[in-house]
């Protein structure tokens, strides 16, 4: 990023956890069409690698839930690339679970991908951004679970929670040779949520909005080249909200339904 343009990354390196499908994707496609080198990872190879300006992704099949597969991971990057410049742990998700009725096994799996999977690719970044000229730049991707929590995302809930305030623990003790920042993201249209919105499309939810519609992959991925760029060079600890403003409350919703009565 010498070219007088803070958000060409031509030269840096970028690795994307769960960056073969939706919002992990489109977040591999923004750095690689800012000129990034990028790896992805996933547990499963994908049909297509994300690509963008006539270049791919570069995929290392790894589970982040392992530390030692994480460390792997890591040292993949840097093995191939000679360093590593930007970390997006963007691998997370759960189904919805009964907090009454889920199983030991399926916390605990929960808990592994969303908080200690990003904590674990975080310290293998760590050591190879701290020595480098210009140190480095996580972004972890959270959810508004951790502001908001919702029906049947117990186990989700108090991983993004934590994942929260893992970003602003690690800003302190990382600060000034990497910068870690956070992601609260909202309802992001993807192939594999559309099952959960409805059979009008979505509409109904959006309404809720107040932007209107629901995030798409790209809103989340710009605000990654934001924060891992120099436009953001103080900026660490930080919650960067995308997520349209949140969601209207109920009691506002309801007088509209009924005409502005109440």
């Amino acid at each position: 990023m010498d070219n007088g343009n803070p958000l060409d990354f031509t030269g840096r390196v970028v690795l994307v956890t769960g960056g073969t499908k939706g919002i992990g994707a489109a977040i591999a496609e923004a750095f690689l069409g800012a000129g990034a080198d990028v790896v992805v990872c996933g547990r499963n190879a994908p049909k297509t690698l994300p690509a963008a300006r006539g270049r791919e992704a570069v995929l290392v099949p790894a589970d982040v839930r392992d530390p030692v597969a994480a460390a792997g991971l890591v040292d993949s990057a840097v093995g191939r690339f000679g360093r590593l410049d930007v970390l997006v742990n963007n691998a997370g998700g759960s189904p919805d679970a009964d907090a009454a009725t889920a199983s030991p096994r399926l916390v605990e799996k929960v808990v592994a991908l969303n908080l200690l999977a990003p904590f674990y690719v975080a310290q293998a970044a760590h050591r190879a951004m701290r020595t480098r000229p210009g140190g480095g730049s996580v972004v972890n991707i959270g959810s508004v679970s951790a502001h908001d929590p919702q029906p049947g995302t117990a186990a989700y809930t108090a991983a993004k929670a934590g994942l929260l305030a893992l970003t602003k623990a690690l800003a302190l003790e990382w600060a000034p040779q990497v910068r870690v920042n956070h992601i609260t993201t909202g309802l992001i249209r993807t192939e594999s949520a559309a099952a959960g919105y409805g059979t009008d499309g979505g509409a109904s939810v959006a309404g809720v909005i107040p932007m209107e519609r629901m995030a798409h992959p790209g809103d989340v991925a710009r605000a990654c080249l934001f924060l891992a760029s120099d436009l953001a060079g103080y900026v660490t600890g930080a919650d960067l909200a995308v997520h349209g403003g949140g969601e209207v409350p109920a009691r506002y919703l309801a007088a509209r339904a009924a005409g502005g009565q109440g």
